[in-house]
């Protein structure tokens, strides 16, 4: 028995009897002490209660309920190791001041989702509670923690927050820095006190925010009143905060030496409690934490650096020869910063008084600089965590997030000595111990009198009084303390006195036992704390003299600035213990506003010893705690409450039968006790433990409910089987009964005779009056159908005459006229002429005698005109046959010419024969080139398979495309790469030739423009000596420039002029036999007219190349692939593979097309076909450049130089400084024209030149075209001084015009003084008329000299000479240059100008639509087509015109209708919303939305139907609310609609709504009904099935493929997978396939045995939604939200779609053969090459056997190559084990050991090897971490079906294994990987640096999702929320 005993502490203990040896009674106490008891006392003996005997989980279950019976209570558990108590649904926590084995996933997992009461009391309950409850009831909670320092809040703060973030379950990178800002705090705000190890000395509350999903997803701290008097004093047996110590432990010695600290001893300010260590608290280790901690929570190494200066500094400042070295930490001035600590500022009325300070006061200033120095340091770094931790909310704005609030604050100290911080922290404590007391006693008692419940009103402690004294009625002590702090005189005695007389008489203030002591108490709730007085006021004031903050204010560094921001931007003063009341109520503010949680902490010892219980201790816990009243509370009173609503609402499923007072007939029914519930008015009361229970009860009630459900369900199911059953059963019962009966009549044959006559006789004569009406019908239409064909037949026959006639005089007229305008060789026009002629002679003869009087010849005339026929034809036949015997000669030049194309490169190996060793290298090296390209990352082959339409492949082929490789929108480009493929294929030999050309009568405009496009051209160019010379200078010139620009009018404009009806396809013009010339320059012309076609074009070849087998077909595809390459780059989708492709091709190729390509990736396309210079030269053409001065200039030319390389060229190699404004220029015959100094191409200038040459009926390949290198326009500021070279060359190039009549003057005497100037230059002072006559011919154009004659233009400059200034002045000839420079710059400033062709849009009239726009050093001219300039303008006046609107592409303008200007003139007034500006605007430039409001950014920039769709669906797919609207929008436009593309369109939009969202409950009928009532309709069906095949709704509007398959009206899709064998497959999927039905499609399609295991994978990423289409377009889409992108332009990024083995379980190698061929070998094969498998030297020998025999089978010839395929055989790291030719022994061993098996069993074989290793299947990465010291920075971890290991990449050592039971948790972010191992709150961490955290992340919670599953467990209670 157990009995109550009196104890000393004044409260019962508990006892139980033993009877000794003699029958004596005893008790033993329990403490262990024995008492005898007397007989008379026996009676007295108060027994136990049986609840008391053995302890309870919640003490409301107490039978005895009073202190002795709670105390005992915990005694027992704490004996236990069980250390939480519920009372109701408050947490008493002890602190067992040990580590316990209840802190794991394990644990985490089994409180998750589980029932307060369910399970043993512990925390996680109490935070699952919290969870919960937010969810369930959409409210924000709290959890108060509470107790005294060292009772263990901090750490049941961080067990919270672990088990949070853990619940959340989503691994996010966000949480680690949530639960990673602890060890941070902990490190500054924390230190050891005589009570704690690691007290808080300060305050945080921790808001922690979820998403709708009850996902964290961010976090927010506040921080209370840190204790900065500890950073310079401390108590004996205490240390300073944490970092300090941890940072000269752990930081590296040349860091410590350039801070210059040392050891902890070093520094007053850490030395002065004589405490440097403590116990349990590895210093170095956790400095390794907190620097791992402080990078995840976004700290850089700079802000480290800062932070570890400023701690140094303030421990430098706290010696004495502070001076020294803070200076240089601080950054500061040494002069400066001793001023500012040994004199102190003050501001009086006129001026700023100094004066020096005391050494007492100085070290009060050191001091106080110190405490700021921290203070501020540790609220940035505050600052600094929160931006890191709070994340915006991701859910709609509709949606207010929640949240979970964690309060761990300072606990109640009472210290021998207490100041004012203890003051505040204990104040605080009152607080919350007044929030525990309202909320648990007032607020409960209040609602039971206010709902009319019965209650007897239970006494508690009030602790209103001592908040009153405190902070709350006037004159309060803190008030007071204020106060005095505002008195520059007040001191700490004046303040005690004010206090003492104010408060004298309160019970709750004690005053000074002494008159002259300086302490006060008061009576806390926890008990009466004395306090000294002595430094209230300056700790209170918390204020820097004007001197440290004009210090901080004159600091370099940049941090230092910041954390004093606040400081020296304000002028208000403000007291600590103000700011800190502020922040206390604000916290009270936030937490009324929240359910709260409250977990009491108790201390069961001052010694923190574990298994040590301090009753005295504990029961002065219990009491201040107001435990017992709790309990009496909890236990009698109804703390649980529902509104009527609410409760009806939550249990109305527990309702048996309908009553009136449906909640209390609930209770009734459910609880049996009445007085366990109560009704009150408006709500419903219950016991703290029935909210358990009618949750289980209601979630039991819902599973019967749902089986019936299912019950009926089925019923119904199976019902409607049996009723389709039952109907086909009589469908057939009928046939067969009707079937029976006409086989019985049949049987009697009378009857059936009769029958058959009667029928036959009836149908008989139904059938003869049927045909002869028929008859009498058909002759009459013989006769109307004859005579209207033969009317027809002869107008036809006259119709065709008449065209004949006329289309051969019309042919016959062009002829003679073309031959009479082209002077070509008379033999070939000669010939064609007498072909045509007699074809004509012949025809007309036919026409007219054969054809037309045919029918009325007798039979011998008809046979004399065959005759004559024949003998025509024959003639025609021969002359044709010359014809072609002519020009065969010519097509034989253009093949060789082509063929010879790489004659300068080395002849490929390619057709040699017989056994020669260099052969079978070389093809050997082709076989490896190709494994490399095929595995290369950027090789043809993949982008075929990402691009290519249909089932279109990537190799050789010999027929014809039935559509592009690509896609294209445009008809024209898609008919145009057929054309392209067509030709191609006979340019490379694949098809052969036509053998007769086949005749059209429509030319091609490609073909066309190719031989005539120059006519156009170069027809109309005019030399400089052609200029039709007019009376005035203006229009002689304008020919000249005009016809200069109009030289690169571009191919594609003329092109697109001349053939916009025109439909590029397979021509009948290309049906004829054509030259190698010929058909590279249609390929080439398609690709210069159509860019869209580029990539096409090279596909095609690239296609063509790929696996073919002919040599001189690819030969032949290599040159018209390098000629490509020098003529047009591709776009860069497609540049990395062609690059690739090039690579891997023939070495004689490769280099050679590599350059060409990339020449043309760096300078850009060409405009004209390859000349014949280019094809003919093997090697770059050399070229040479006449200068003005007579010199040439020999330069390389290449397919892709430009004028500007062959300018830079130049101008190096001449030395040419003043290089502006020269040019290249192109000559031939009389013509010249400038190509400038930019982009120009040489060669297309080129390619113009042959073109014309060709074009006047001679050779290309004798153009005569020749390159100058002159000066085409100066600048204002030109300076001949400043280079003479150019002068030399300005000059040159002004005299050679003079003399070719280029340049003009209207004056004779300006060409006398020039010839003059000549004179002078050449031969100085010289005077003779020999040399006059010979300056004349230099410079003197022959047209002057034919009006002038040569005596007169002699004499003239003669005289002009010796009359001249130069003679005597002996000038340098230079300058005389410079003068004639300088005079042709002035004089003649359009001869050195640019021309533009131009044409107005909009603006002011002008004469002309089209006009020349010149440009030249004085402005900008403007001339008509007469030369007149009408409109001349100086740069300072050009200038905008005001009235028009300044505005960018993409503006938005809002247009101003005030009638200024008139749309019908195409102009408006509108508004830029950019520049707020007005003006007009032109129709034509803008494009106008009919809005009444701003349209959207999204509206904006609308331009492909993906971004239509993405407006439409996109709110619908995140707003449930929209989707009703969106499909009754949809069904309203399609109702009484006549217009069909309307029509046509909305059913393709209401076909992608039906398969995206579905409609609601209400509406879904309707919209069934809509669909029904239209079966004609070909979607309509379709869109029925879609519409209840969706059930929940996508979460994002339509990828890219759905709406192009809608377009196309294919309501079928299928999706190409790749797997890892290197096949793949089409898969149909549509609007509502899931990730995971899709993979169990694959599965079943290949035959696997299982689809666990496997996932879809795609390139870009890993991460995947339930929809398959959700998952591309989060994977894949590249539309930026405000950002512009091409029309038409795919939005889509590429990818691939991947089908492998994810989770490697159950894998037996053999027991599905098709996995482990396809799946599982290609998957382990790569993991085994790179090394990562420990292996032995046996295992890697058989292995590469096994290997060898998969590569070559049984082809033993390959030995040879064993060598260089060691890289396919042996592990990267393990080839130099041996030489090659040991592994080529070794190797060729195992090969011959394995004689016999196939490939396929080979490689079974070797997966059954590597099976037996610990590490197959895992998944390996490559990190780098810096975590743990023991293991190497660089480590591999692999993922396994085990856990994780952690493995030495050089040694293969596995140096930790765990397992996934172990990890607690795991986070992943951008560059860093998070992994926790054990138990929460002291498990290890790993933190690794790498990209694949998120790979890492997936793979462990697949692997820990499948073993949840797996696992069979007991059903657990888990909660439901309908």
């Amino acid at each position: 028995d157990h009995f109550w005993i009196d104890s000393s502490i004044g409260v019962p203990i508990g006892g139980y009897v033993k009877v000794s040896a003699s029958g004596q009674f005893c008790l033993i106490d329990d403490e262990g002490k024995e008492r005898c008891i007397p007989e008379g006392e026996k009676a007295s003996l108060k027994p136990m209660h049986p609840t008391s005997v053995e302890g309870v989980d919640d003490m409301i279950r107490l039978g005895d309920l009073s202190e002795a019976g709670l105390l005992r209570n915990l005694l027992v558990r704490h004996k236990q190791g069980s250390i939480y108590t519920y009372v109701g649904s408050v947490l008493v926590a002890m602190n067992p001041y040990q580590m316990l084995p209840i802190y794991t996933a394990e644990q985490v997992d089994l409180y998750h989702r589980r029932k307060l009461g369910e399970l043993p009391p512990h925390i996680f309950a109490i935070a699952d509670s919290c969870y919960y409850n937010m969810r369930r009831k959409n409210r924000n909670q709290c959890c108060i923690i509470s107790g005294e320092s060292g009772a263990g809040k901090t750490e049941s703060t961080k067990l919270i927050l672990q088990f949070l973030a853990a619940v959340s379950g989503q691994h996010s990178w966000v949480e680690q820095q949530i639960i990673q800002a602890n060890p941070v705090l902990e490190a500054f705000g924390n230190a050891k006190t005589i009570r704690n190890d690691n007290s808080s000395r300060f305050g945080k509350y921790v808001e922690i925010f979820f998403n709708k999903e009850g996902a964290i997803e961010g976090a927010h701290m506040e921080q209370y009143l840190l204790e900065k008097s500890r950073v310079c004093h401390q108590a004996p047996q205490e240390r300073n905060y944490h970092i300090f110590y941890c940072m000269l432990s752990g930081m590296p010695s040349d860091h410590k030496k350039t801070l210059s600290l040392g050891d902890a001893s070093q520094f007053k300010y850490l030395s002065e409690g004589n405490c440097l260590t403590c116990d349990g608290r590895d210093d170095t280790e956790e400095f390794r934490r907190i620097r791992s901690a402080l990078k995840i929570l976004t700290f850089s190494d700079r802000d480290c650096w800062e932070i570890f200066k400023l701690l140094a500094a303030i421990l430098h400042m706290g010696n004495i020869d502070f001076q020294s070295y803070a200076s240089v930490t601080l950054q500061v001035d040494d002069a400066v910063l001793e001023k500012s600590l040994t004199h102190r500022s003050f501001m009086t009325n006129r001026e700023i008084v100094t004066k020096p300070l005391s050494s007492e006061k100085a070290i009060h200033t050191r001091d106080a600089f110190a405490k700021a120095i921290y203070g501020r340091l540790f609220v940035w770094m505050f600052t600094k965590i929160n931006s890191a931790i709070h994340k915006p909310q991701t859910d709609k704005p509709t949606y207010t997030r929640k949240s979970i609030g964690l309060l761990d604050i300072f606990g109640f100290e009472n210290f021998r000595q207490n100041s004012f911080e203890q003051l505040c922290i204990n104040y605080a404590n009152e607080h919350l111990q007044q929030f525990f007391v309202r909320h648990i006693f007032k607020l409960e008692q209040d609602e039971y009198s206010k709902e009319g419940i019965s209650w007897k009103h239970i006494a508690f402690n009030d602790n209103q009084k001592i908040l009153d004294l405190l902070a709350v009625k006037p004159l309060n002590i803190l008030a007071l303390i204020d106060e005095e702090s505002t008195f520059p005189k007040g001191t700490d005695a004046t303040m005690l006195n004010k206090m003492n007389k104010e408060h004298n008489g309160n019970k709750l203030y004690m005053s000074s036992k002494s008159n002259h002591g300086m302490q006060f108490g008061v009576k806390h709730f926890a008990g009466t704390v004395y306090y000294d007085c002595e430094g209230f006021l300056e700790k209170n004031r918390d204020s820097l003299s004007m001197d440290i903050m004009e210090l901080f204010k004159k600091s370099s560094n940049k941090m230092h600035k910041q954390i004093f921001e606040k400081d020296t931007n304000t002028n208000s003063i403000s007291t600590l213990s103000g700011q800190f009341r502020h922040s206390l109520d604000s916290l009270m503010k936030a937490l009324s506003l929240c359910q709260p949680f409250f977990i009491r902490c108790f201390k069961p010892n001052d010694k923190k010893m574990p298994m040590v219980f301090n009753r005295e201790l504990c029961m002065q816990q219990l009491r201040y705690s107001g435990m017992l009243e709790t309990i009496k509370i909890r236990k009698l009173g109804y703390p649980i409450r529902h509104t009527f609503r609410d409760f009806l609402q939550r249990y109305r499923v527990l309702l048996k039968t309908p009553a009136a007072n449906c909640c209390a007939a609930i209770c009734r029914a459910m609880i049996r006790d009445e007085e366990d519930w109560k009704i009150g008015k408006a709500k419903v009361f219950l016991r703290d433990h029935h909210d358990s229970f009618l949750e289980l009860e209601r979630e039991q009630e819902l599973y019967r409910k749902a089986l019936i459900i299912q019950r009926v369900m089925l019923a119904h199911k199976d019902r409607a089987n049996f009723v389709k059953k039952r109907r086909a059963a009589l469908v057939l019962q009928k046939n067969w009964r009707g079937h029976r009966d006409r086989r019985d009549f049949c049987k009697v044959s009378y009857l059936k005779q009769g029958f058959a006559r009667l029928q036959a006789k009836v149908r008989s004569r139904q059938l003869h009056t049927e045909y002869m009406r028929r008859r009498a019908a058909a002759i009459t239409l013989q006769t109307q159908t004859r005579g209207y064909l033969a009317r027809k037949d002869l107008k036809h026959k006259k119709d065709a005459v008449i065209l004949l006639q006329a289309q051969t005089r019309g042919l016959l007229a062009r002829k003679t006229l073309k031959k009479m305008k082209t002077d070509v060789s008379v033999q070939w026009n000669r010939a064609d002429f007498l072909v045509f002629s007699t074809f004509c002679r012949m025809f007309s003869f036919i026409i007219h005698t054969l054809v037309l009087p045919q029918a009325f010849l007798t039979a011998q005339e008809k046979e004399a005109q065959e005759r004559t026929a024949l003998e025509l034809q024959q003639r025609l036949e021969e002359l044709l046959r010359k014809n072609e015997e002519a020009a065969k000669s010519q097509v034989k030049d253009d093949e060789e010419m082509v063929e010879n194309i790489f004659g300068f490169l080395p002849s490929a190996i390619v057709g040699q024969e017989g056994p020669a060793p260099e052969g079978f290298e070389v093809r050997r090296e082709k076989e490896e080139k190709e494994k490399d390209k095929e595995s290369d990352e950027f090789s043809f082959s993949k982008f075929a398979s990402l691009y290519f339409q249909g089932s279109s492949s990537h190799s050789h082929i010999q027929q014809r495309l039935r559509q592009p490789l690509l896609y294209h929108e445009d008809e024209g480009d898609a008919l145009a790469c057929l054309t392209v493929w067509w030709i191609i294929l006979r340019f490379m030999g694949d098809l052969p030739e036509p053998k007769q050309e086949r005749a059209s009568a429509i030319a091609d405009p490609i073909q066309m423009n190719l031989g005539q496009r120059q006519a156009r051209r170069l027809s109309n160019l005019v030399g400089l000596d052609q200029v039709n010379r007019q009376d005035t200078r203006k229009q002689t010139l304008f020919f000249y420039t005009y016809q200069m620009f109009s030289l690169y009018s571009t191919f594609s404009t003329y092109v697109a002029e001349k053939t916009k009806d025109v439909l590029f396809g397979e021509r009948a013009t290309y049906d004829r036999p054509m030259t190698p010339l010929e058909k590279l320059h249609i390929i080439v012309g398609y690709a210069i007219v159509r860019q869209d076609i580029r990539d096409e074009i090279y596909c095609q070849i690239l296609k063509q190349l790929t696996a073919n087998k002919n040599p001189k077909s690819t030969n032949r595809g290599w040159i018209l692939l390098s000629i490509c390459l020098g003529i047009f780059p591709p776009t860069d989708r497609l540049t990395k593979y062609l690059q690739s492709f090039i690579h891997y091709g023939p070495s004689e190729y490769s280099s050679y097309c590599s350059e060409r390509l990339r020449r043309t990736l760096a300078n850009g396309e060409r405009s004209e076909p390859p000349c014949w210079v280019e094809l003919q030269n093997k090697k770059p053409i050399t070229v040479a450049v006449s200068l003005m001065d007579g010199r040439s200039i020999t330069l390389t030319l290449d397919s892709a130089r430009t004028s500007a390389e062959m300018c830079n060229s130049i101008i190096q190699k001449i030395n040419l400084q003043d290089s502006y404004g020269f040019s290249l220029y192109v000559a031939m015959y009389e013509k010249i024209w400038s190509l400038g100094s930019g982009g120009q191409h040489v060669l297309d200038t080129v390619s113009i030149c042959e073109q014309d040459e060709k074009r006047q009926g001679r050779e290309e390949q004798h153009a005569p075209w020749r390159l100058y290198f002159r000066k085409e326009i100066f600048t204002p500021w030109h300076d001949c001084s400043s280079d003479q070279v150019s002068t030399e060359l300005i000059y040159r190039q002004i005299i050679h015009g003079l003399k070719s009549g280029d340049y003009q003057s209207d004056k004779e005497d300006d060409y006398v003084q020039l010839a003059a100037k000549h004179y002078y230059v050449q031969h100085g002072s010289e005077s003779s008329m020999e040399t006059t006559e010979k300056i004349v011919r230099e410079c003197v154009s022959m047209t002057l000299i034919e009006n002038k004659s040569m005596v007169k233009l002699m004499q003239m400059i003669h005289s002009a000479h010796t009359q001249g200034p130069y003679i005597n002045s002996s000038k340098p000839a230079y300058e005389v240059k410079a003068e004639t420079v300088e005079y042709a710059r002035e004089k003649w400033p359009i001869y050195f100008s640019k021309f533009y062709e131009a044409q107005i849009v909009s603006g002011p009239s002008v004469p002309q639509d089209q006009f020349v726009v010149v440009v030249n050093w004085k402005g900008v001219f403007f001339q008509d087509v007469t030369e007149a300039a009408f409109l001349q303008l100086s740069y300072p006046e050009v200038s905008k015109d005001p009235t028009l609107l300044n505005y960018r592409r993409g503006d938005v303008l809002f247009m101003i209708k005030d009638g200024e200007y008139s749309s019908e003139e195409g102009w408006i007034k509108a508004r830029n919303e950019r520049t707020n500006q007005t003006g007009a605007v032109s129709l034509d430039a803008i494009r106008i939305l009919p809005m009444l409001t701003r349209p959207t950014e999204e509206t904006l920039h609308v331009r492909t139907p993906i971004d239509l769709t993405n407006q439409i669906f996109g709110p619908a797919t995140a707003h449930v609310e929209l989707r009703d609207e969106i499909y009754c929008q949809i069904m309203k436009q399609m109702s009484n609609n006549s217009h069909g593309l309307s029509i046509e369109r909305g059913w393709q939009v209401l076909w992608l709504c039906c398969g995206l969202v579905p409609p609601s409950q209400l509406l879904l009928r309707f919209a069934q009904r809509f669909l029904e009532s239209r079966p004609r309709e070909p979607l309509a069906s379709n869109c029925l099935q879609r519409m209840q095949a969706i059930i929940e709704g996508r979460k994002l509007p339509p990828h890219q493929v759905e709406v192009d398959a809608i377009q196309n009206n294919s309501t079928q899709i299928f999706h190409k997978v790749h797997f890892p064998n290197d096949t793949s497959e089409l898969f149909e999927v549509t609007s509502t396939t899931r990730i995971k039905d899709l993979c169990r499609n694959i599965a079943k399609d290949l035959q696997l045995s299982s689809s666990d295991g496997y996932s879809l994978f795609v390139k870009t990423s890993t991460k995947v939604s339930d929809y398959f289409f959700d998952n591309l377009r989060q994977l894949t889409d590249v539309i930026k939200k405000g950002k512009k992108v091409k029309e038409a332009a795919p939005t889509i990024a590429p990818y691939l779609v991947l089908f492998m083995r994810k989770l490697w379980f159950n894998v037996i190698p053999g027991k599905d053969l098709t996995a482990d061929l396809n799946f599982h070998f290609p998957q382990e094969l790569p993991k085994y090459l790179r090394g990562y498998h420990s292996v032995s030297k046996e295992d890697m020998i058989s292995l590469a056997g096994l290997l060898l025999r998969i590569q070559v089978d049984t082809d033993k010839s390959q030995f040879v190559m064993i060598p260089r395929m060691l890289k396919d055989l042996v592990p990267a790291d393990q080839q130099k084990l041996m030489t090659a030719d040991d592994w080529k022994k070794h190797i060729i061993n195992a090969y011959n050991k394995q004689a016999g098996i196939t490939v396929d069993e080979a490689k079974l074989q070797f997966l059954k090897m590597i099976s037996q290793w610990p590490t197959f299947g895992c998944v390996f990465f490559e990190v780098k971490q810096t975590s743990e010291k023991s293991y190497p920075s660089v480590i591999t971890l692999s993922v396994s079906k085990q856990g994780v290991s952690i493995i030495n990449p050089k040694t293969k050592e596995v140096l930790a294994m765990h397992l996934f039971s172990k990890i607690t948790s795991w986070s992943s972010g951008n560059t860093y990987f998070h992994l926790t191992i054990g138990s929460l709150v002291q498990g290890n961490t790993l933190l690794c640096e790498t990209s694949m955290g998120y790979r890492i992340s997936d793979l462990l919670s697949s692997y820990k999702d499948m073993y949840l599953n797996e696992i069979p467990k007991v059903r657990k209670s888990r909660r439901i929320n309908i």
